[in-house]
C-alpha cells in the first residue's frame, strides 16, 4: 500500500442533489483516494477543515464503467466515495457554503 499523505486523500467534493440534502444532517460527500481507509479519511477532514470533528465515515468502492468505441471495449477508472458525518458541535465545511 502506498504512503498516502492527508492532503492526497480527499480529491474533490461530490455535488449532487442527494448530497446537498444530506448536508442538513451535517453529512458531506467526497471523492477520495481508492486506497485510503476510514481513519485516513477522518484525519484528512479534521486537518484540512479547521474546527471540524468527524463522528463517522462511510465508504463505498465504485467500479469503472464499461465504455465502447467501435469494437474496442475498455473500462473507466474505479473510484471511492466517502460520506463524512460531523458531530453536532462541529463547524460546517466552508467549501459547501453558498451552494
Amino acid at each position: 500500500m502506498a504512503d498516502i499523505k492527508y492532503y492526497d486523500v480527499i480529491q474533490k467534493p461530490i455535488i449532487t442533489e442527494k448530497s446537498m440534502n444530506a448536508m442538513a444532517e451535517k453529512k458531506y460527500t467526497f471523492l477520495v483516494h481508492p486506497e485510503a481507509n476510514k481513519s485516513q479519511i477522518k484525519e484528512a477532514v479534521e486537518k484540512m477543515f479547521e474546527g471540524t470533528k468527524v463522528k463517522s465515515v462511510n465508504t463505498m468502492n465504485l467500479d469503472g464503467k464499461t465504455r465502447r468505441r467501435g469494437m474496442v471495449v475498455g473500462k473507466t477508472a474505479k473510484t471511492k466515495k466517502a460520506i463524512v458525518a460531523l458531530t453536532e458541535d462541529s463547524k460546517d465545511i466552508e467549501i459547501f457554503e453558498g451552494l
